[in-house]
């Protein structure tokens, strides 16, 4: 559901992550807030700090109910331990920029992802590659951490690492045409 410009007044305090810096915060109950994104589970809200990111697991604070993040699907019956790479991808994608109302896979900050068999754990590893459209910004840790997150949540999935490189440089033409779509770009 979307709650974009909405505004709310927190019904209490609230652990955030300030934007761009990536300072984890306490927003205080009473702050009013405006929500100016609502995707991926999270929420970027403007407050007269600036802007912060509230993760679903706080959307009461806000008033809301917890957005159920899509649970990626099980691989075919007999497979449990080889993982649908398409569902990585597909969890990949439900991760948003906080500022930016895109996700990172078509952002182009996903520079590859690899599977492979875990064959001690009985399931699989997944290696992801990232870059942010910024190198300073603060948010890369976050991001790598939700990424990380939702990755772990697909069915066979038993161990994830996400790395942020620089090379090559982000630049706009890496986004997708549906990205570019999103963003009136085309």
């Amino acid at each position: 559901m979307m709650h974009e410009n909405t505004e709310i007044t927190l019904s209490r305090d609230c652990a955030a992550i300030q934007i761009p810096s990536g300072v984890e915060v306490t927003l205080p109950a009473g702050t009013k807030t405006l929500i100016t994104q609502s995707l991926g589970g999270s929420y970027t809200v403007a407050t007269d700090r600036g802007l912060a990111r509230i993760a679903d697991k706080d959307a009461d604070a806000l008033g809301l109910q917890p957005a159920a993040v899509a649970a990626a699907p099980a691989g075919e019956a007999g497979q449990a331990s080889e993982v649908n790479e398409k569902a990585v991808w597909d969890q990949l994608k439900t991760c948003y920029d906080p500022e930016i109302p895109v996700n990172i896979v078509d952002l182009g900050l996903i520079y590859d992802c690899s599977v492979s068999p875990d064959a001690a754990a009985g399931g699989a590893r997944v290696d992801v590659k990232m870059t942010l459209t910024a190198p300073g910004c603060g948010m890369g840790p976050t991001l790598a951490a939700e990424a990380r997150s939702k990755i772990l949540s697909v069915p066979g999935v038993n161990d994830a690492d996400v790395e942020l490189v620089w090379d090559p440089p982000w630049n706009p033409d890496m986004i997708s045409e549906a990205g570019k779509m999103k963003l009136g770009m085309i």
